[in-house]
């Protein structure tokens, strides 16, 4: 139908109890229809991940005006493709993740449950947008980005996006930000990244944690130049993953047998 409010479902890798995620809903209020279908509890690093070896279940938290909250055992993956099979009476005209509580720029998107979320949604042909805060704190002031965040989710609901490509929005931690940039992915990695410990009761264990290298720290057209310089950094990405440029040379190598 023509009148039809735009259907927008969210989800998180934070959980459904989340501040990031709270706030995002309210910062959307009056958009349109929002349906929220996120893990029960934190889900951080799950990537693309999916669950087939468990069953997954969901349950209805609170129903508002223009709003539907709903918990899921899976993963953010799991929370979308759910919604969408299950929950939705039709295909949404948007995919958000977040507000995540964490940097997913650089190579953290790969590792990214928010953006696991978005690039499902891209995957289903669905515009989708992931918003991150470089701040892990449980209560992280996100009220400095919150009308970056409504202003770029009317812009997406107003032109689209590209089929196969979505946003990856991030934040810095900063009382005042100087505005936007549209980025590339910054070249760095994670080293160092497990700390390793005794068990009491013998062995070892080990716990995730690692240091971040950023291989450009002065590449001003990077996401991560614009974080450390109070920017919101919006860089596109797409789900198509084949290395072009490399094509033409591997068709010279001797690959048959």
């Amino acid at each position: 139908m023509k009148n039809e409010k735009p259907l927008i479902l969210i989800s998180n890798d934070d959980g459904v109890s989340s501040k990031g995620i709270d706030v995002l809903v309210k910062t959307l209020a009056g958009l349109g229809e929002i349906v929220v279908m996120a893990p029960d509890g934190p889900r951080s690093g799950a990537s693309g991940a999916i669950t087939s070896e468990l069953p997954v279940r969901y349950y209805k938290v609170k129903e508002a005006e223009d709003l539907t909250v709903y918990k899921c055992s899976g993963t953010p993956v799991d929370c979308v493709k759910l919604a969408l099979f299950e929950l939705l009476p039709r295909c949404p005209d948007l995919v958000i993740g977040g507000i995540n509580h964490g940097d997913n720029s650089a190579v953290n998107v790969h590792y990214s449950g928010t953006m696991g979320v978005v690039i499902e949604g891209c995957l289903k042909g669905v515009p989708a947008i992931g918003f991150s805060l470089c701040d892990h704190d449980a209560d992280a002031d996100f009220d400095p980005m919150l009308p970056y965040v409504r202003k770029i989710t009317e812009e997406v609901l107003a032109h689209g996006l590209p089929k196969g490509t979505c946003l990856n929005v991030n934040a810095p931690k900063a009382s005042v930000l100087h505005g936007t940039r549209v980025c590339r992915q910054t070249d760095a990695s994670w080293g160092s990244e497990w700390c390793r410990g005794q068990h009491p009761k013998g062995g070892e264990y080990f716990w995730l944690t690692g240091k971040f290298t950023n291989n450009e720290p002065d590449a001003e057209e990077s996401d991560r130049w614009a974080l450390e310089h109070d920017y919101v950094a919006i860089t596109p990405i797409q789900i198509d993953m084949t290395a072009y440029g490399l094509m033409d040379e591997l068709k010279t190598w001797n690959l048959n047998v």
